[in-house]
């Protein structure tokens, strides 16, 4: 049976308004009584938050603010531009909860917009269908499948686990304690992703990518940022199309290119394969000693230790050959830029 718990619109608006700011909820409605196992949030301009907690603790709050800053407009005010110009409902129907505040109007007026922001406590087995035109998105302490959307906002998300599919067409995004299938870009903003495991795709178009302690099969990519990682296990794939790459304590099959930065690359333990790729800089890549390699290397300049029980031809624009009888394919290509070799 469906249970309405808010509804605003044009001809009814069943609730007292309270105090405005970006600390305080328009609106309460407590949940502790609802078995909730979906969570489906849509807003035109705020922010969404999903944050796993007790059963007795469980709600949702509203939020409302006059383009982000409330100063000078009454209570009453707020609650006539929600009555003309927004559509706004909550409901509980078969263990979903589905939120959204929408825009009724096309003659849109700016001056008499309001910002609608969720706020959503629940039980941590839930997954979430999120989506802002503009708000930043932040999940906490779930477990499920979390879909997420926002036009121009920030991700964050922090001790979630499940398959994770997050997109912002600007904003960066912040992922810390996630697990198991994580599919995360942004068009514009810088991604920082720590203590994550699973499959992880990270994307973004122009931001940078810092990464630290995952572990896992990885693919990450920029269009123009640089990329810093460091105790990274597993499989890596790192691109950037202009930014430098610097990689530390990489326990890891590695891939990774970029088309103009600067390389500094630390592989503290070898896995299946080495491929580094430089269309125009340089290349410094160290290694663990006294492992059996298969070296391709070519660049303007190559540069290495001492090659001991090496069968192969060594130049200065390329090294080919066996190290140690051969094992792990290590592929060194830095176009024009010089490529160095060290092992430790």
């Amino acid at each position: 049976m469906k249970k309405n718990l808010l509804l605003l619109a044009a001809t009814a608006i069943a609730f007292a308004s309270q105090a405005q700011s970006d600390k305080e909820p328009y609106l309460t409605q407590t949940l502790s009584k609802e078995s909730i196992k979906q969570v489906n949030v849509e807003t035109s301009g705020g922010s969404i938050m999903v944050q796993g907690s007790n059963a007795d603790e469980a709600r949702i709050e509203m939020y409302v603010t006059a383009n982000g800053n409330i100063t000078g407009i009454s209570k009453d005010e707020i609650k006539k531009r929600l009555e003309d110009n927004y559509i706004v409902k909550i409901n509980v129907a078969g263990g979903v909860l589905n939120a959204s505040a929408k825009n009724k109007n096309n003659d849109w007026n700016w001056k008499k917009s309001l910002s609608i922001s969720f706020k959503v406590y629940v039980p941590g087995d839930i997954s979430t269908d999120l989506s802002t035109s503009g708000g930043s998105i932040k999940l906490g302490n779930l477990n499920g499948s979390q879909v997420f959307r926002t036009s121009g906002g920030s991700l964050k998300i922090d001790h979630v686990s499940g398959k994770i599919d997050g997109k912002t067409s600007g904003g960066s995004i912040n992922v810390s304690y996630a697990n198991d299938d994580i599919d995360l870009a942004t068009s514009g903003g810088s991604i920082t992703a720590e203590n994550c495991k699973g499959n992880l795709q990270l994307s973004t178009s122009g931001g940078s990518l810092h990464l630290t302690a995952l572990s896992g099969d990885i693919d990450a990519s920029t269009s123009g940022g640089r990329i810093d990682g460091e105790d990274i296990s597993g499989e890596l794939s790192a691109r950037t199309s202009g930014g430098s790459v610097n990689l530390r304590n990489i326990r890891a099959s590695l891939e990774a290119s970029t088309s103009g930065g600067s390389m500094d690359i630390q592989v503290a333990e070898l896995g299946k394969w080495v491929r580094v790729s430089n269309s125009g800089g340089g290349i410094d890549l160290q290694l663990p000693a006294g492992k059996g390699l298969d070296l391709d290397l070519s660049g303007n300049n190559i540069k290495t230790d001492m090659l001991k029980n090496f069968s192969g031809s060594v130049d200065n624009n390329s090294v080919d050959g066996k190290l140690n009888g051969g094992g792990v394919p290590v592929k060194v290509h830095a176009g024009s830029g010089h490529v160095r070799l060290v092992f430790n």
